[in-house]
């Protein structure tokens, strides 16, 4: 490991490998290589003669086949040394391991040939071990939801008390956000489409010349390539690049994970809080240096951490996109080796957090309880105001002596420290027809939760379960968390 030069955080403690591999050297010169290669095959299809002679053979495509992976990266860097440009580097490379195909490598393409469709390549990979790891988080998180779907807790609107829920249906509020990113997901994943061959301005005037103004065969170009790739087709028109507005959605669709994954770290964090909810804590995990007792949340913090990073990196391709020239300018260059596999790696790190976090979180029912019941004697209050109007009192006025009552003991509660004495004060008024003990009976915390345990059952089954069924194939992932 080198230890006298900065080494990113995003690589040595957050990304899996396998995300890794995808943004790596290795991928993206393999890559450049089967499109070489695709374009080569393409012209030979097509005909590509000179003088009636094919300029393309077919020991030529076996010959560049050969030498796909085993890059000469000493003669590149060596190259590009001496020219400062990368591709031409990589295509003299190529060249030296390919003898009889070194002239014909790269033929009628530009740069963005191999630089554009290679990051279209690697960002569809990336979003499809996005899409991934997004499934095992929404498999994690509805088992959790079905496992506490009837388990009562105080709700909260502005972080007060409000009326009951249950744990498993504020789950699939977090569930739901993720579910949303996916059906994003999955329509930024259908609707890539590969730059194709398009030329310096996006004219293929270098086809034009090469196939002697042969429209018919020219047209053939792209779709044969997008098939030999493995896409659905090329865009319909460019310039010299791709529109850099699909950087834009590519990271907006990531960016919007990195939000659902922030709002439930944030959700849980708070619940460590109030020590009703904890995240995995392993048995040797140290929480703090200086207190020894604690168990800091520390992996929500983490997803948290990553998301904010990942949502503001985002603006880098809306930006670059923005400023564009024309057909192209490169000051997209620089910016998208950064930002967009630092997003992916990063939104990488999240998942995992999330898939492990979701699967492993315990649930403390006897503390939920005991803050239930401290507020429970106030969420009931309506139901004691319309059975006491049933038997014939006047509504405005009971819901004032309600609300008289309930100031007296909020003070009891803050003021003295005292149990909650708001139903001793509604007994000792006649008003309600109740005494203490009736009045205790319909503190069941099960009573006033709704129809949380139906709707969590109703969102399973029909928007959940047929997603995950969908996709069992991908499911049972198990993330490793470095640090």
């Amino acid at each position: 490991m080198d230890t006298d030069r900065y080494i990113s955080p995003l690589s040595e403690r957050y990304a899996s490998k396998e995300m890794q591999y995808i943004f790596s050297e290795d991928k993206k010169f393999s890559t450049w290589r089967r499109l070489w290669i695709a374009l080569a095959e393409t012209e030979m299809e097509l005909g590509l003669c000179e003088n009636g002679k094919p300029v393309i053979t077919s020991d030529m495509i076996d010959e560049m086949r050969q030498h796909v992976t085993d890059i000469n990266y000493d003669v590149a860097r060596a190259r590009e040394k001496e020219v400062r440009h990368d591709v031409m580097s990589h295509v003299y490379a190529f060249g030296q391991l390919c003898p009889k195909a070194a002239g014909i490598i790269h033929l009628g393409a530009t740069s963005c040939y191999v630089g554009d469709n290679t990051d279209i390549i690697i960002m569809k990979e990336g979003l499809l071990l996005v899409r991934k790891k997004l499934l095992n988080v929404i498999e994690a998180l509805s088992a959790f939801a079905d496992a506490q779907k009837e388990q009562p807790t105080l709700a909260f609107t502005h972080f007060q008390p409000a009326q009951p829920t249950t744990v498993g249906k504020r789950a699939t509020l977090w569930l739901n956000e993720f579910v949303m990113d996916l059906n994003d997901l999955d329509f930024v994943i259908d609707s890539l489409r590969l730059l194709g061959s398009k030329g310096t301005t996006g004219t293929q005037a270098s086809f034009v010349e090469l196939f002697n103004g042969d429209d018919e065969t020219i047209d053939k170009i792209d779709p044969m390539i997008a098939e030999k790739m493995g896409f659905a087709g090329c865009v319909p028109v460019s310039g010299q690049t791709y529109s850099r507005k699909t950087d834009t959605r590519v990271m907006n669709v990531i960016a919007g994970i990195a939000a659902s994954a922030h709002k439930m770290s944030n959700d849980i964090r708070l619940l460590c809080h109030l020590k009703e909810v904890e995240e995995p804590f392993e048995k040797n995990q140290i929480g703090s240096s200086a207190m020894a007792y604690k168990r800091n949340p520390m992996r929500s913090e983490r997803i948290a951490s990553l998301s904010r990073y990942i949502m503001i990196d985002a603006l880098n391709p809306a930006i670059t996109s923005a400023s564009q020239w024309f057909e192209r300018t490169l000051d997209d260059s620089a910016n998208k080796r950064l930002s967009i596999a630092e997003g992916f790696l990063a939104i990488d790190g999240v998942l995992d957090l999330c898939i492990n976090v979701t699967g492993g979180l315990i649930v403390h029912p006897n503390v939920i309880y005991k803050h239930m019941m401290a507020e429970l004697p106030f969420m009931a209050t309506e139901n004691i105001m319309m059975d006491a109007v049933k038997e014939g009192g006047n509504r405005q006025e009971l819901h004032e002596k309600i609300r008289q009552l309930s100031l007296e003991a909020g003070k009891a509660i803050k003021e003295e420290g005292k149990d909650n004495p708001l139903l001793s004060l509604i007994a000792d008024l006649p008003d309600f027809h109740k005494n203490l003990e009736e009045l205790q009976k319909s503190m069941d915390p099960k009573l006033y939760v709704g129809r949380s345990v139906r709707q969590v059952e109703k969102y399973l089954s029909e928007v959940i379960h047929p997603i995950l069924e969908e996709n069992k194939d991908l499911l049972g992932m198990k993330a490793e968390i470095n640090v």
